[in-house]
């Protein structure tokens, strides 16, 4: 870490020629990446990161620089650059008085990345390897991938903020392929969470195989999903996706503070159906996206969003503190010291409702479930989405039917949330990256069963 006597010079230097807040954030990261592919590791990439972020804000002005060289001739100078391209405010000789309280924490860790053999993660890998290939005769190639990652921050604000924090995350994930006369179909499922490699005491390796070829097998030989409007139910866990990628973007301060968001100025108003509410939480312990202090150094919280149809919060970071009049919810995220930090959920999910997943099937006629979700697109100032279905099956008179495939999900968020009739009390949570402003950052999305009354579905017009 850096020396106190640095910190304050160079939080000097930015208020010196311009601005008046100044931040450093510094980062030390260790990780590590294998991949399996055809029963052999095909790569490792292994190694440590060191660097730091210099921001500076003038009012609703931010200026962000970076480098990796810590030398104090090398941070004073760009700091004082960052100053001067905020310009204006001038401050000399401060004094800084820093609230350096001790870390709560909340996310303990076993065993750290380094402490754990390279071949003992490789035998995880095998594990999932096996069970996935050895699944189906249909299945013809398996890609298994293992990430994990040890990160130490320190962040400091001419505020008084002086807050550090160690993040582990490790993360499995298993591609699987099937092919059927020429047809191709993909399956996927990568658990992760901010644990060492106790991790995989924690879940079953070689389900996570079994389930990525499931998928894959099940839906090369599923006929072509039917389109049209229709009642659809989505399943628990990572059916969450929309509700974060149509949704969850819209709250946040990075698009609200702008006008740019369909939720901008609708604080106390119904935007949703009674049944639903949610919120962003990043206090879960251990869970994928959660953290002691965001990457602007405060404390995480679990902020509700919406709740029992109303909207009640945003996700604001700093610098939306001062565009909105609103305090920070402690959601300021980065992927790196290489990019500023910006409003960011962590792990955003629906609450539970009163359903259990079988009476919300079996009130449906006819319609599509969508048992798991695929990768999508999403217009953050519209809310319009267009989601594949990884794994789907026809709803025919209040019973799952048969599987198809090619299905997906067309809409607005914000008109899909208003279209939910029943919520489940399955709640679940899987793990995902998110992109954004500030690069790509770990998050849970989640949700129990839901049923949307209508939505449009894309497949074969029947």
């Amino acid at each position: 870490m850096l020396e106190k006597n640095l910190i304050e010079d160079v939080l000097r230097a930015v208020l010196k020629h311009g601005g008046d807040f100044s931040e450093i954030f510094f980062e030390k990261r260790y990780s590590n990446r294998m991949e399996m592919k055809d029963g052999k590791v095909e790569w490792v990439t292994s190694g440590e990161t060191t660097g730091v972020g210099i921001r500076g804000f003038l009012g609703t002005k931010s200026v962000y620089a970076y480098t990796n060289d810590l030398s104090r001739s090398n941070l004073l100078e760009v700091a004082k650059r960052v100053g001067e391209a905020l310009g204006e405010t001038k401050k000399e000789d401060l004094v800084f008085n820093f609230d350096v309280s001790k870390r709560k924490e909340k996310h303990f860790v076993l065993y750290y990345p380094k402490d754990v053999k390279k071949s003992e993660k490789v035998l995880v890998m095998r594990r999932a390897y096996d069970a996935a290939k050895n699944h189906s005769t249909l299945i013809k190639q398996v890609v298994v991938n293992y990430w994990e990652y040890d990160q130490e921050i320190l962040v400091v604000n001419s505020e008084g903020t002086w807050a550090e924090d160690r993040r582990v995350r490790t993360r499995l994930m298993v591609s699987a392929v099937a092919e059927k006369d020429g047809t191709l179909e993909s399956g996927f499922y990568g658990p992760g969470a901010g644990m060492g490699f106790e991790f995989f005491d924690r879940i079953d390796v070689e389900e996570v195989g079994r389930r990525a070829a499931r998928i894959a097998a099940r839906m090369v030989e599923a006929e072509p999903a039917p389109a049209g409007r229709m009642t659809v139910v989505i399943a628990n866990g990572f059916g969450g996706v929309i509700f974060h990628e149509a949704v969850g973007h819209a709250l946040e301060a990075t698009t609200v503070a702008k006008g740019a968001s369909v939720f901008a100025g609708k604080l106390g108003q119904k935007v949703a159906a009674e049944c639903v509410s949610a919120v962003d939480d990043a206090t879960i312990p251990n869970g994928w996206g959660s953290a002691n202090v965001d990457d602007e150094g405060t404390p995480t919280q679990r902020t509700p969003l919406i709740d029992k149809g109303v909207l009640v919060g945003y996700l604001v970071d700093k610098l939306g503190e001062r565009r909105m009049g609103m305090k920070s919810t402690g959601s300021g995220r980065r992927q790196d010291y290489t990019f500023p930090p910006t409003s960011r959920m962590s792990n955003t999910f629906i609450l539970p409702g009163d359903y259990h997943p079988e009476e919300i099937i079996s009130a449906t006629d006819y319609g599509l479930y969508a048992k798991s979700m695929g990768g999508g697109s999403v217009n953050p100032t519209t809310g319009e989405f267009n989601f594949a279905v990884q794994e789907a099956y026809l709803i025919e008179k209040g019973r799952i039917t048969k599987p198809v495939r090619g299905a997906t999900l067309i809409g607005k968020g914000y008109e899909i949330i208003q279209k939910i009739d029943m919520v489940g009390n399955d709640l679940a949570r899987e793990q995902g990256m998110c992109g954004s402003f500030s690069g790509s950052v770990p998050a849970d999305v989640g949700q129990p069963t839901i049923r949307v009354r209508e939505i449009v579905v894309g497949g074969r017009s029947r």
